[in-house]
């Protein structure tokens, strides 16, 4: 039986993607990546998760809630530099499940792009 679509409410969707949607207790999240392309790994990291922070609000949650992190980097030479960042952002005594790999992204400007899922 299909879910009714009262049931899943979407957040800063345009037609073609929703930043997060819920649906039953959990926030599927995009990636999200930094609204300025041309900072270091550092500042593109922190823009993310500072965009994450008001999408887990809006939808109801908080850091200490992520259950999985999916971190895409455009140049593994970064991982140090976004794992400073990542480390001073997550609770360590919450942390997800989370994996980190290298791909291409859609733009050139982007070094990095985090995908989460999170309890309400």
């Amino acid at each position: 039986m299909a879910v009714p679509t009262t049931e899943i409410r979407r957040i800063d969707s345009n037609g073609r993607r929703s930043r997060v949607v819920v649906h039953n207790g959990t926030l599927h999240f995009a990636g999200q990546v930094a609204d300025d392309f041309s900072g270091d790994i550092g500042q593109q990291t922190q823009e993310a998760l500072a965009r994450i922070d008001k999408l887990l609000a809006e939808g109801g949650s908080e850091r200490r809630k992520v259950l999985s992190a999916t971190i895409w980097l455009k140049d593994i030479a970064d991982y140090a530099g976004m794992n400073a960042v990542w480390d001073r952002w997550i609770d360590p005594d919450h942390a997800p499940a989370r994996c980190c790999g290298v791909v291409e992204m859609a733009d050139p400007g982007i070094k990095v792009e985090i995908i989460l899922t999170a309890a309400q």
